[in-house]
């Protein structure tokens, strides 16, 4: 099963400390590449200006703590990476107290947890622990460490781009810029790899199709600023992949007016295999997809999850750890995703070649003896064939007439193997 597949992956990358840049995002790219050789790096060096942005500083870390005088261990990164502020500048030194609390996040109202917290664009330095380890901070002065650096580098992304028979493009983008954190991370790019190299499988493939890994809001950002014009040219439907290895509900985030073919798509995918799925407004929006539907960019993606960012307990914390997600819940995403594929790919407009309608059964498709169930086949071919006048493409005639589109295809062929429908190729 490509759940299970896609889980171990992902414990192979949950130990890594990401960021937006750094040694981090290159091993787990390094990683990824092994499962899909066509995946590309790229470097953008510190100081770029993209858009109204400019790629900050390098950021690696090495290690960090805090102890008593006494050389008592009260945190460590090498036992949580969430344990340091994402981005810390370092530091060596004795503090008081209060100097140290000055420098702590928590999350009291879940006190269990370790919260995930970054300075990415103002220079601090901090540690984050659970509410509960907080309040054994008693003693007068801590040794605090922060062994990382700042130094002008690069930011780091991953690219592929699978050619399909038209230069049409399927945008799929997924960020890898968080630590360790299962849901909100890794099961992203996990998923994101399974599916690049599923889909260099597709026999006759129509699409070109252009997978990017990067550093959420400044990657996406640093993306488009390089690759914009061919973008707006090419791209007719997308996908922001994330939080999509739980095995909690399915979340569709909408583009920003809900009406492109990307939206079309999914809601038709998702209504079928899980109709209990939510639906969430562009206004939710905060990963990429918000990016992609800016103004002058206009790409028109949505977002695909299974529990949204930000609308599951464990967000952000600690507590989005390994048994969060499950080779059960990647399997259901790889499937909704494959699906969404596999129906843009077919997604045509079909025209009837008779006047009136067709006569089935000289054609063998009409039974000649009345069976209980066999005439829901020919209804589905009648239905099918009412509304193939070459308005409606594939998806809207699935809407239609209530039928999966995976459930239409080999119907599909079937009425083009007896000449009663034809492409319409206007």
């Amino acid at each position: 099963m490509t759940g299970k597949l896609i889980y171990s992956l992902a414990e192979k990358l949950f130990p890594i400390c990401r960021s937006l840049t750094g040694n981090g995002v290159r091993e787990s790219l390094k990683i990824l590449k092994e499962y899909c050789q066509e995946l590309n790096i790229t470097e953008v060096p510190s100081g770029t200006q993209v858009f109204d942005w400019t790629i900050p500083k390098e950021w690696n870390i090495n290690n960090a703590y805090i102890e008593d005088l006494q050389g008592n261990r009260i945190i460590s990164f090498a036992d949580n990476n969430l344990h340091v502020l994402g981005y810390s500048a370092p530091i060596d030194k004795i503090v008081t107290r209060d100097e140290l609390l000055s420098m702590v996040y928590t999350q009291p109202d879940k006190p269990d947890v370790i919260p995930y917290v970054t300075s990415y664009y103002k220079e601090r330095s901090g540690f984050c622990m659970t509410e509960n380890q907080k309040q054994t901070l008693n003693k007068e002065q801590y040794h605090i460490v922060i062994d990382s650096a700042l130094k002008d580098g690069s930011l780091t992304y991953g690219e592929i781009i699978i050619p399909g028979y038209i230069q049409d493009e399927i945008l799929i983008s997924t960020y890898i810029c968080h630590p360790s954190l299962a849901n909100n991370e890794i099961s992203g790019p996990c998923l994101t790899i399974f599916l690049a190299e599923w889909i260099k499988h597709i026999p006759n493939r129509r699409y070109t199709y252009r997978i990017i890994f990067i550093p959420e809001t400044i990657g996406s950002i640093a993306y488009l600023s390089k690759n914009l014009d061919v973008l707006k040219k090419n791209v007719k439907a997308g996908f922001n992949l994330s939080c999509v290895g739980d095995d909690r509900t399915y979340s569709y985030l909408e583009s920003k007016y809900a009406n492109s073919l990307s939206d079309k798509v999914i809601q038709n995918i998702l209504k079928f295999y899980y109709s209990e799925y939510k639906r969430y407004p562009f206004l939710k929006s905060g990963s990429d997809e918000r990016r992609y539907n800016s103004p002058a960019v206009e790409l028109e993606v949505v977002g695909f999850s299974r529990s949204l960012y930000g609308e599951y307990p464990e967000y952000h914390t600690s507590a989005d750890n390994l048994s969060l997600i499950s080779p059960a819940g990647f399997q259901g995403s790889f499937e909704v995703m494959t699906q969404c594929i596999l129906a843009l790919e077919n997604n045509f407009k079909y025209k009837v070649t008779t006047i009136c309608e067709p006569q089935l059964g000289k054609r063998g498709l009409y039974p000649s003896v009345s069976i209980t169930g066999q005439y829901d086949e020919v209804m589905k071919m009648h239905n099918f064939l009412s509304y193939a006048d070459g308005n409606n493409d594939l998806i809207d005639i699935s809407n239609i007439i209530d039928v999966p589109i995976c459930d239409l295809l080999n119907l599909v062929n079937l009425l083009i193997e007896n000449d009663l429908i034809k492409l319409c190729t206007d």
